[in-house]
């Protein structure tokens, strides 16, 4: 595997965040990475460094730049709403097929390559279309981020049909520790994995930064990216 694209079960759940460890684990291992994240909404120009944009190229080791953000953030939109939302406010739109243009061919030669998506799964990108059709046109494999929130496990096991019913593969669900948890996070983990099949579940814990070392095994090699 050498491209990944990084979901979610929705929005707020963690995905920058195991974008980010993923890419310090890549790094670790001596290889080279590259990381998207084509689409970004709720983006202020004035706090590039406290953006998802941001955090992405810290763990790549890149200043913050306007450069450096519109190479691996070309549509940004201000207003913390849907894509296709926050464009209309804008009087913009997105396509589908250009995006996935963008990340099939911006990468670093040799590369691992991870693009992180914006909101959830289902989250609509145009007037049309969903996050999931983003997936299917880059057809890469799929890693799901998701909460232990009450309601994960159906927000978690519907975002898994719907993107295997769409012939993606996915590599991994990750776990990313919510703030609030009714069961404790190895029970989720037991849970989810039942319905999951050959899917692995990996519990990550609360972290400080993406750096902390999660006691756990590598995320990367754990869904086969290293």
């Amino acid at each position: 595997m050498t491209s990944l694209f990084v979901s979610g079960s929705g929005t707020g759940v963690g995905k920058t965040f195991v974008t980010a460890i993923l890419i310090n684990e890549i790094r670790r291992a001596g290889k080279e990475c590259s990381a998207l994240k084509p689409v970004i909404s709720g983006f202020d120009e004035d706090n590039a460094d406290e953006s998802d944009t941001g955090v992405i190229l810290g763990a790549l080791g890149r200043d913050v730049t306007r450069n450096s953000v519109d190479e691996i953030s070309p549509w940004r939109f201000r207003e913390p709403l849907s894509p296709d939302m926050a464009a209309a406010y804008e009087g913009r739109s997105l396509c589908t097929k250009e995006i996935a243009h963008f990340c099939r061919t911006n990468s670093e030669p040799d590369s691992i390559r991870i693009i992180e998506g914006v909101g959830g799964v289902m989250v609509p990108l145009t007037n049309e279309e969903t996050v999931l059709d983003l997936m299917v046109e880059v057809g890469v494999p799929v890693l799901l981020v998701v909460g232990s929130y009450l309601g994960t496990l159906s927000h978690t096991l519907t975002a898994l049909q719907a993107v295997q019913d769409r012939g993606l593969t996915v590599a991994g669900i990750v776990i990313s520790e919510s703030l609030d948890n009714p069961v404790a996070l190895s029970e989720t983990q037991a849970t989810l994995s039942r319905f999951a099949g050959e899917v692995p579940v990996i519990a990550l814990p609360r972290l400080d930064s993406p750096g902390d070392d999660p006691g756990t095994p590598a995320i990367a090699t754990e869904i086969g990216l290293l």
